[in-house]
């Protein structure tokens, strides 16, 4: 008759903690698929790893696409997985200072599938090449950064910004 004296309350506290527990469980098991395929795609220009042995926390690198401003450069970006992904969209920074009109100064993206056009069918893969695609054609009509979507218009000037700026503030990282 033990049970009858039990806290009533704890019996929904344990399931839901049960609950969260397979659910972060299937998310590791998911993002463990989508470390694989991403080693095996053999996609050139982009990268990414769970930072230590945490594998809600994610490394990601990105390197220019030929033909762009960004050509040649390489930016790391940091990917957090909420308990509910691939249902909720992941939290993506750039770490490396980003100049460009969809980046904010603090490294926050302005990008649809990031946002209200998230959908389950999204993988780590398809976040970085389309951040590597949003570097080649940013959303001037709604930019985090109005200096940046200004100078765009001129492309000769925002490549020679681009490139004096990155070499500046990944100089200033090294040392």
């Amino acid at each position: 008759m033990a049970s009858q004296n039990a806290d009533p309350a704890a019996v929904p506290h344990k399931a839901a903690e049960a609950g969260a527990t397979a659910a972060r469980g299937s998310v590791g098991k998911r993002l463990q698929q989508e470390l694989m395929a991403l080693m095996m795609s053999g996609d050139k220009g982009i990268s990414a790893f769970p930072e230590s042995d945490n594998l809600f926390k994610w490394i990601g690198t990105i390197n220019g696409a030929a033909g762009t401003a960004y050509e040649e450069l390489r930016y790391k970006l940091s990917l957090e997985f909420p308990s509910g992904y691939p249902y909720t969209a992941p939290t993506v920074r750039f770490l490396t200072p980003c100049y460009h009109p969809n980046v904010d100064t603090q490294g926050n993206i302005c990008l649809d599938i990031l946002k209200d056009k998230w959908s389950a069918l999204y993988d780590v893969r398809t976040i970085l090449l389309s951040i590597q695609s949003l570097l080649a054609e940013p959303n001037i009509e709604s930019p985090l950064n109005t200096h940046a979507a200004e100078l765009w218009k001129n492309q000769t000037a925002y490549k020679k910004y681009v490139r004096e700026t990155y070499a500046k503030q990944t100089h200033s990282q090294d040392n």
